[in-house]
Formats: C-alpha cells, sequence, structure tokens
C-alpha cells in the first residue's frame, strides 16, 4: 500500500506538526506540553496506519471498515484531554490545551492518511490562534483575571493589612480566602484574586515578599 519510506516519512512529519504545538505550550509551562503532544500526533498517526493496513490485509475476506479504528482516538483523546483541565471556584484552566491535544490527534490522523495539505493548513491556523490571537486578547479584549495567591506570614495584623494596601493599589479584590496556622506560629493566606490586567502580576510578588512579616509568597 505505501512504502517504508513513506511510513518514515509521514510519522516523522507527525512529530514535527505535534512538535510545533506542542512547544507553545510547553512555553506557556502546560504539564501537557512538547512531549505529550509529539506522543499524541505519532500515536495516532500510527493508528491510521494500522487502520489502512488491516484494510488492505482483509479486503475482500470480510467487511472492514477502515475509519472506525481511527474514529475512536476522536473521543478516546477525550480522557487525555479532560486530565489538563483543573477548575478552581470560578476559574478553569486547561482547556487550550485539552483543545490542542484533540488538535494534534487529528493531524496524526491527517498525516497517516496521507492527507498532506490539511494537516500542514491546520499546524499554521492552530499556531496562529495559540500565539498570535492570544496576545490580540489581551490588547483589544478587556476581562476579568484571577489568580491564586499563597503567602507565608507572622499573622500580625499590620502584616496582614500591608498585604491588603498592595492589593488595592493595584485595583486587586479579594474574591475568596482561607487561612491556615501552622505549628511553627505561622500563618498562610491562600487568597482566590481577581484582577483587571495581569500585566503587574511579577511587580505585586515582589512587593508582598518585601513586605515585613512575609516570610515568602508564591503564585499558584
Amino acid at each position: 500500500m505505501f512504502s517504508d519510506k513513506e511510513m518514515v516519512l509521514r510519522l516523522l512529519l507527525s512529530v514535527v506538526l505535534g512538535g510545533l504545538i506542542g512547544l507553545e505550550r510547553e512555553a506557556h509551562g502546560r504539564a501537557a506540553g512538547l512531549r505529550t503532544h509529539i506522543l499524541v500526533c505519532l500515536g495516532s498517526c500510527l493508528i491510521m496506519f494500522t487502520s489502512m493496513h488491516l484494510y488492505e490485509v482483509y479486503k475482500g475476506l470480510a467487511q472492514v471498515d477502515p475509519a472506525r479504528i481511527a474514529a475512536q482516538v476522536v473521543s478516546g483523546i477525550g480522557f487525555l484531554g479532560a486530565g489538563t483541565i483543573l477548575r478552581f471556584r470560578a476559574s478553569v484552566r486547561g482547556l487550550t490545551t485539552a483543545a490542542s491535544l484533540w488538535t494534534v490527534a487529528g493531524l496524526g490522523l491527517a498525516i497517516g492518511s496521507g492527507f498532506y495539505n490539511p494537516a500542514f493548513i491546520t499546524t499554521g491556523l492552530a499556531l496562529i490562534t495559540l500565539v498570535l490571537l492570544n496576545k490580540l486578547e489581551r490588547v483589544w479584549l478587556r476581562k476579568d483575571w484571577y489568580r491564586f495567591i499563597e503567602i507565608e506570614t507572622d499573622g500580625e495584623l499590620k502584616t496582614l493589612a500591608e498585604i491588603r494596601k498592595i492589593l488595592s493599589d493595584y485595583d486587586v479584590e479579594i474574591r475568596d480566602f482561607d487561612i491556615l496556622h501552622t505549628e511553627e506560629d505561622k500563618v498562610i493566606l491562600k487568597m482566590w484574586l481577581k484582577f483587571i490586567t495581569c500585566k503587574y502580576d511579577d511587580e505585586i510578588l515582589n512587593r508582598v515578599v518585601k513586605t515585613k512579616g512575609v516570610y515568602k509568597a508564591k503564585w499558584e
């Protein structure tokens, strides 16, 4: 049906195109990054090979649908995608990564069947969506941003008041919080924050860390 050279070409192409999308996710610190996207695309390509091979082997002997095995990739990838989605109170993260995994699964199927042009076009459009549209959204579309911060403090009221003042300086609203007491008489604040813009994240964290009575702080 196809030569060994053609098989190697398609498998390598699935690694390259899946890797391009995976690189973008890796750059944003997502758990499903470069390797995950490559493996999904490569595995989908192999499954498409297998479907086409079985069709050729049993053609004329039994009624074989070459799309049946490949179709399971589309639904089966949902389990992997669901593992990348995290929900915390009002925030849901990982939807874009789940969608990119689903897309690279489709890329693998397309490459495995020799459907090259749509695979190249889809890769380009996916990268445009992930990279360029993300920047345009930040510039043109105003929306609220939510982040979770954990701060270890001495528990003094003046320390807590100073933290609250820093947040108010940047119009950051505290939507929810938990207070935990440690055995070392330290107080850990876990706060769910609402931002107008996310461009001052580092500046806010630096000011909080430098506050007297704060031992350490980090974004979650």
